[in-house]
């Protein structure tokens, strides 16, 4: 219980069984949910919706906080075991309120499942100034675990999964330029530092939380075919990641190690799940178990290598998982009280 994941220290894989192929039916096979709560961002739609089906055919009673209510609630008919409320994760009052209605149900909750994200977007600010992938990727998950601690501690066994993303590779965080105030927006560096302070955040909240028998992880679903995460994303975009060719299709390579939502959700339920995780916690897990850790330099790993798996140590780094828990109480005002 004493050690952390702090510069990759936990960061190697288990042999779990699993792979990139392995489905949300095949992790959770023998696991029985009954009587735990869990609250799934954007559990309505993709690899969300997929969590949200998953957890409660194993007994969960999960909760699924949407924006738009009505979609959700289209979405989700006939699911047993749901239950819908509203929440804009980019909208501090919207948080506030979320939590505050769970906290007066004086529920435990048992898995916080941090979903919800956005990508390949134009710049954007909420109404505090953050630009928009930060918003919605990072802070909306600091913000809502921080108000719903209480029920975290309360549940004396829960977990809190940030689902991340590879694209963490993209970029380290800007402690300098976090919004992009002095720096030329671009989409990808945005989303890049999103992902990676996410990473920081599990790794963090892990290490300050696990004495209270609450753990944190991180993770990348894999590329997924069906979801909409790209609906704004530009065909030169597209182009420029390697995502399409001159024509605008698709190459093959990319099309044969895309996932199906089954497949992508995997990793989610297998970290808010396992056993094999019970005594580790801020790791980074990808295909159904913990990823490997990858070198700092660059020069070091295989190209191909480096673009399909992996941590990046600067998304373990203890210093600046401290830095960031202190920026982010800074720019939002929201002290994570952990006691």
């Amino acid at each position: 219980m004493k050690q952390s994941n702090y510069q990759g220290a936990l960061q190697h894989p288990l042999g779990s069984g699993f792979n990139a192929k392995s489905t949300t039916t095949e992790v959770i096979k023998g696991i029985d949910l009954t009587g735990k709560i869990a609250i799934v961002t954007g559990g309505n739609t993709g690899i969300g919706l997929e969590t949200t089906k998953t957890l409660a055919a194993a007994g969960a009673t999960v909760i699924v906080p949407a924006r738009d209510v009505n979609k959700a609630r289209k979405n989700l008919e006939g699911i047993a075991n749901v239950e819908i409320d509203v929440l804009d994760i980019m909208n501090p009052a919207s948080i506030d309120s979320f939590a505050e209605k769970f906290l007066a149900s004086s529920r435990p909750l048992h898995l916080l499942i941090n979903n919800a994200g956005i990508m390949w977007v134009p710049l954007r600010k909420d109404s505090r100034g953050f630009e928009s992938q930060l918003a919605t990727n990072y802070i909306g998950q600091f913000h809502l675990t921080a108000k719903l601690w209480p029920a975290l501690k309360q549940a004396n066994g829960a977990r809190v999964i940030n689902v991340s993303s590879l694209g963490h590779h993209m970029a380290p965080f800007s402690f300098d330029d976090p919004n992009f105030k002095h720096r030329e927006y671009e989409t990808l560096q945005a989303y890049g530092q999103s992902k990676t302070a996410s990473n920081l955040f599990a790794l963090e909240l892990d290490n300050r939380v696990k004495s209270f028998n609450v753990r944190a992880y991180s993770l990348h679903p894999g590329s997924i075919a069906d979801t909409e995460l790209g609906r704004e994303a530009s065909v030169d975009l597209l182009k420029k990641m390697g995502l399409l060719d001159k024509k605008g299709n698709v190459h093959p390579e990319i099309l044969v190690s895309l996932k199906t939502i089954p497949q992508g959700a995997a990793t989610t339920v297998w970290a808010a799940t396992s056993s094999m995780l019970n005594t580790i916690g801020g790791v980074y897990c990808e295909d159904g178990d913990i990823a490997e850790l990858l070198s700092v330099d660059y020069s070091d790993q295989i190209s191909a290598k480096l673009h399909q798996s992996g941590v990046m140590q600067y998304s373990l780094d203890e210093n600046d998982a401290k830095r960031l828990w202190a920026l982010t109480e800074e720019m939002t005002g929201i002290v994570f009280d952990i006691s």
